[in-house]
C-alpha cells in the first residue's frame, strides 16, 4: 500500500504541470484562431505532401525534379544525388570514379558565367588590360609528341622590362576581409568550398617563402604534367609549354642566379587521362635524387573558349596572362578527401597568394584570379609547389614567351623576400 501511494504521488506530481502546459497552449491557440482541426489538417497535408514527393522522387524522379528547388542542378546531377541517398554504395563508387578522373585529367574545368574576380582587379588598379574570362571549353591539346625540328626558330622574349616599383598597393587591412579577399583574388570551382580559416590573408603573408640561395645543388624544378600543350601558332614541340620551360629556366638562371632543373618528361601521351598519376612517381624520384630542391613548378597552358584572348600589354608588348591553380583536397559532396591528403596545403596556398599579390601590385592585370578546385594535382610533395597556367590555346607562342619575364620577376621577388 505504501509503495502504491508513493507511485500515485509521483504520477500526480508529473501530470499536474503537463495539464497546466496543455491548458495554456489551448488558450493561446484559441486566441490566435488555431483549432485542433487546423493543426490536424496542417499535419496531414505536410505528411501527404512529403510522402507524395518522396514517392515521386523514388519512382518517377523526372516529375519530382524542379531546378529551383535543387539549386538549378542538371537533371543528371539530381538523379545521381537521389541514387546516392537510396544506394549509398553507389554514391561512394561514383564519387571515387569521378574524383580520380577529374584529378588526373585536369581539364575540363567547370567555369560557367563571367569572371567578376578579374574585373574587380582591373577596377581596383585602374587598369583595363585584362579581357573578360569567359566559359572554358574542354578543348585540350591532344597533339602527338614530335622531336624538335632541326634548325627550328628560337623564340625569345621581346623587350619586356622587370617592374621596379609597385604600380598599386593593396591595403593589408582590406585583405583580412574574407569576402574582399575572395572576390578580388580567387575563383572557386563548383566542386569545392573554402572558408576564412583556410584563406586567411594575414597568415598566408606571414609564411616565409624565401629560399636559401647559398645551398648547393638544384634549387628550382620545372616540369610539365601536360607537355603536349601548344599555342595558336606553335610550329613544333619546341614551341609548346616545354619551350616555355626552357625560356623560364634561362631567365631564372641568367638574370637571377638560381640553379634550375628543367625536366622534360612526357606524361600526357598516349592520353591525358592519367597524366597526374604518371607524373607523380617521376616527380617523387626527381626529388629523391635532388633533395636540395626547394621549389617545384608545374608549367601548363590553359584551355578557353575560342573567342577568348588572354592577353594584355606589359611595357607595350603583347603578353599572355597567367593563372595560379590550387587543389584543396576537398569536395563539396564528400568533404576532405583522405586519399588525396596534402600536408603542404597551407604553404601551397600561401605561396600562390604571395605570387598573386606580387603580380597584382607590380604587373596589374597580368595574373588572373587564383583558381581553386577540389583535388590535389601533385602539389603535395613540397611546401613551395606551384601550378601555373600560361595563356591558352588562343594565344600566340610569342605572347606566352613574353609572359616568362614578369613571371620570373615575381617569382624572384617572393623567393627573395623583396615582394614587400
Amino acid at each position: 500500500m505504501r509503495f502504491q501511494k508513493k507511485n500515485r504521488k509521483k504520477v500526480w506530481t508529473g501530470t499536474i504541470p503537463l495539464i497546466i502546459f496543455i491548458t495554456v497552449c489551448i488558450y493561446m491557440f484559441d486566441s490566435y484562431g488555431i483549432t485542433k482541426h487546423t493543426l490536424l489538417d496542417a499535419a496531414v497535408e505536410a505528411v501527404q505532401s512529403n510522402l507524395g514527393y518522396q514517392a515521386a522522387r523514388s519512382c518517377i524522379p523526372f516529375v519530382a525534379y524542379d531546378a529551383s528547388r535543387t539549386g538549378k542542378k542538371t537533371i543528371y546531377e539530381y538523379l545521381a544525388a537521389g541514387m546516392d541517398e537510396l544506394l549509398p554504395i553507389y554514391g561512394y563508387a561514383r564519387e571515387q570514379t569521378t574524383q580520380l578522373a577529374m584529378e588526373e585529367s585536369g581539364l575540363p574545368r567547370e567555369m560557367a558565367g563571367e569572371d567578376s574576380c578579374d574585373q574587380n582587379i582591373d577596377a581596383l588598379t585602374g587598369n583595363l588590360l585584362m579581357q573578360e574570362n569567359q566559359k572554358e571549353t574542354d578543348a585540350g591539346s591532344t597533339q602527338q609528341g614530335e622531336e624538335q625540328a632541326a634548325g627550328a626558330e628560337r623564340v625569345l622574349p621581346e623587350t619586356v622590362l622587370a617592374a621596379g616599383d609597385k604600380a598599386y598597393k593593396f591595403s593589408r587591412q582590406k585583405l583580412n576581409d574574407f569576402d574582399y579577399l575572395l572576390q578580388n583574388f580567387y575563383r572557386v570551382d563548383s566542386t569545392t568550398t573554402t572558408n576564412s580559416e583556410q584563406l586567411n590573408a594575414a597568415k598566408m603573408l606571414e609564411k616565409d617563402m624565401r629560399i636559401d640561395k647559398d645551398q648547393e645543388g638544384v634549387q628550382i624544378l620545372i616540369y610539365h604534367t601536360h607537355s603536349q600543350e601548344r599555342f595558336a601558332d606553335s610550329k613544333d614541340a619546341s614551341q609548346s609549354v616545354v619551350g616555355l620551360g626552357d625560356v623560364l629556366t634561362e631567365i631564372l638562371e641568367d638574370t637571377y642566379g638560381y640553379r634550375v632543373l628543367h625536366h622534360k618528361g612526357v606524361y600526357d601521351l598516349p592520353d591525358r587521362d592519367s597524366a597526374y598519376s604518371r607524373s607523380g612517381p617521376a616527380l617523387e624520384k626527381l626529388l629523391e635524387q635532388n633533395p636540395q630542391i626547394q621549389v617545384v613548378i608545374d608549367l601548363h597552358r590553359d584551355a578557353v573558349a575560342e573567342g577568348t584572348r588572354l592577353v594584355q600589354k606589359i611595357n607595350g608588348k603583347d603578353t599572355a596572362s597567367i593563372m595560379f591553380f590550387n587543389g584543396l583536397s576537398h569536395t563539396t559532396a564528400q568533404g576532405d578527401i583522405g586519399y588525396l591528403y596534402n600536408p603542404n596545403l597551407d604553404d601551397n596556398l600561401a605561396f600562390s597568394f604571395q605570387m598573386q599579390l606580387a603580380a597584382a601590385e607590380y604587373y596589374p592585370g597580368f595574373s588572373r584570379c587564383i583558381y581553386l578546385r577540389g583535388y590535389r594535382y601533385n602539389l603535395h610533395y613540397l611546401p613551395k609547389s606551384l601550378l601555373v597556367e600560361t595563356g591558352a590555346q588562343t594565344n600566340t607562342y610569342q605572347e606566352a614567351v613574353n609572359a616568362m619575364v614578369p613571371l620570373a620577376d615575381i617569382l624572384h621577388k617572393v623567393l627573395s623576400g623583396e615582394a614587400g
